[in-house]
């Protein structure tokens, strides 16, 4: 009877831990849309370039010190996009790891529901990657 009452709670507890981290990334989702929907212009290249440029009047850059500071930013990138490639196998080990541990806890129906809203999440932020098609306006 004990037993049966420790194993009840530890799963309320998961289910809570799961239900707050639920929770947080969608707030944080929610967050970033939000944002987005705030930039001027929208698409993702041209906004980069706007902070640059922002970013070289703030700091009264000269054209060598604009120069320089690009080089930095794209060897930094070069560097991190590296990274991520390398972390890669490592992130989805994990990832598939939480996969099998949700799958544990969750029913069938709601493991279906919890992948569709994954599923969907990452479509939108390929979405939000690539921008708007030629000509429109987000």
């Amino acid at each position: 009877m004990m037993d049966r009452i420790s194993s009840n709670k530890w799963q309320v507890r998961g289910a809570a831990i799961i239900i707050f981290l639920l929770g947080f990334t969608a707030g944080a989702l929610a967050l970033n849309a939000y944002r987005s929907w705030l930039r001027p212009g929208g698409a993702g290249a041209q906004l980069k370039e706007d902070r640059f440029e922002r970013m070289v009047k703030d700091l009264q850059l000269n054209e060598e010190q604009k120069t320089q500071v690009q080089q930095i930013f794209g060897d930094t990138r070069e560097k991190l996009e590296a990274l991520r490639k390398e972390s890669e196998p490592r992130v989805k080990e994990i990832r598939s790891q939480a996969d099998e541990r949700m799958q544990k806890v969750l029913t069938t129906e709601q493991w279906q529901r919890f992948q569709q809203t994954r599923q969907e999440r990452g479509a939108r932020r390929r979405n939000r990657a690539d921008g708007p098609p030629p000509g429109e306006n987000r």
